[in-house]
């Protein structure tokens, strides 16, 4: 029987059938090494597995990418998924419905799931975040004692802001209890009642050695912190549970001293120049305002120049005018009455009597007022309204 003349897309389309029909290749797990990796702007992903010998290419729609395992060129993965092929360039590749970094496999699918969950509670909502204290006198550490960490730590905290007190709380960082330990130190310094920030962490390693930080216990314990919590896990590109839930996350435990501590050098620097630029506000609002104090004088002076004392001129002339009334007035009334007193002590001169005719009798110049005082041949002067006369005394008669 002579076989029909297939056209090229029958061809395509049979090949197609046959590989949709396989139950190998409709449900097949491979491994293979990340090449060609790209995300597309529709979402989808496309990429090439290898291994020393061989590629397929590969395509894995948005709808099934984890933008969370942070897939990139030389990442070793397991891929599960079905092969399929392109009709129109009869080509076939491998449509990936999930994937799981290889060596880290279910123990990071378990991250990735306890980190959905806690997300889901809020426990990472940045809104609950609290502020790290600018100027803290209490620092505490949750970490090993002989690791690299609490080293970093204080020579960075002496050399940036020596007055700070460092607390330890010794704790394991990896293994067997590290978690309980890690847990048991935060509650510690929420305990201590004196601690402004605790730091949290360990040097870098693999999923394995960081996975006490990936506890739920300890990142709940760090959700009810009371104290704000800097967590410096690992190296700059590590990630762990504890990172999401503290307060601040530091890429190294040095940065961590940093942003727990002020640079006093930098403070100094800054009050220096706070004082500075307030000396040249005060000397500039000084300035400002003596020119407004001496321009509202000016024209103060002028107003009162203009206003207020030709007034008071005024007033003052009226016033004097007044005042010389109320003295003449007063003069003349004390005139009259001077004149009327002047009068009744005129009556009482004796000199005013002289003038009548009458005459003052002296005896040794005291005025005689009775005869009892005489006797004959005395001598007496009689002083009359224009002179004396001298006599002698010849008879008294009662």
């Amino acid at each position: 029987m002579k076989i029909r003349t297939l056209e090229i897309s029958e061809l395509n389309i049979y090949i197609n059938k046959l590989i949709n029909d396989d139950p190998i290749l409709n449900n097949i797990r491979v491994r293979g090494e990340v090449s060609n990796f790209k995300i597309h702007s529709s979402g989808n992903v496309y990429l090439t597995l290898k291994d020393d010998k061989s590629k397929v290419n590969c395509m894995v729609y948005k709808t099934n990418y984890n933008r969370n395992l942070k897939i990139e060129n030389g990442s070793k993965i397991i891929a599960e998924g079905y092969v399929s092929s392109y009709v129109r360039d009869g080509i076939y590749q491998l449509y990936i419905k999930s994937i799981e970094l290889e060596g880290k496999g279910n123990l990071y699918l378990e991250f990735l799931k306890l980190k959905e969950k806690l997300e889901k509670e809020g426990i990472f909502d940045h809104a609950k975040k609290r502020n790290i204290p600018k100027f803290p006198q209490n620092i505490g550490v949750v970490t090993s004692p002989t690791g690299a960490v609490i080293k970093d730590i204080i020579n960075v905290i002496s050399r940036r802001y020596p007055r700070v007190n460092i607390k330890l709380y010794p704790a394991l960082v990896q293994g067997e209890g590290s978690a309980i330990t890690l847990k048991s130190g935060i509650e510690f310094f929420n305990n201590l009642g004196d601690i402004d920030t605790i730091i949290i962490g360990r040097g870098g390693g693999s999923l394995e050695e960081l996975w006490s930080f990936n506890d739920e216990e300890l990142a709940r314990t760090i959700y009810k912190s009371t104290i704000p919590v800097i967590s410096a896990v690992g190296h700059e590109t590590d990630f762990t549970i504890c990172d999401f839930v503290s307060d601040m996350r530091a890429p190294t435990p040095s940065a961590a001293a940093e942003i727990a501590t002020p640079n006093e050098e930098d403070l100094i620097s800054r009050q220096y120049n706070l004082l500075k630029a307030m000396g040249r506000n005060i000397s500039s609002k000084m300035n400002i305002e003596k020119h407004k104090l001496k321009s509202n004088f000016e024209r103060y002076n002028a107003f009162v120049q203009k206003t207020l004392l030709n007034d008071r001129y005024m007033d003052l002339d009226r016033f004097k005018e007044r005042l010389d009334n109320n003295i003449n007035l007063y003069l003349k009334v004390k005139r009259e009455e001077l004149n009327v007193f002047a009068s009744g002590i005129g009556n009482l001169n004796p000199f005013s009597v002289l003038e009548r005719g009458y005459c003052i009798v002296e005896k040794n110049d005291n005025i005689l007022s009775s005869i009892s005082n005489l006797e004959i041949n005395d001598k007496l002067e009689l002083i009359l309204n224009d002179g004396k006369i001298l006599c002698n005394v010849e008879d008294i008669f009662d």
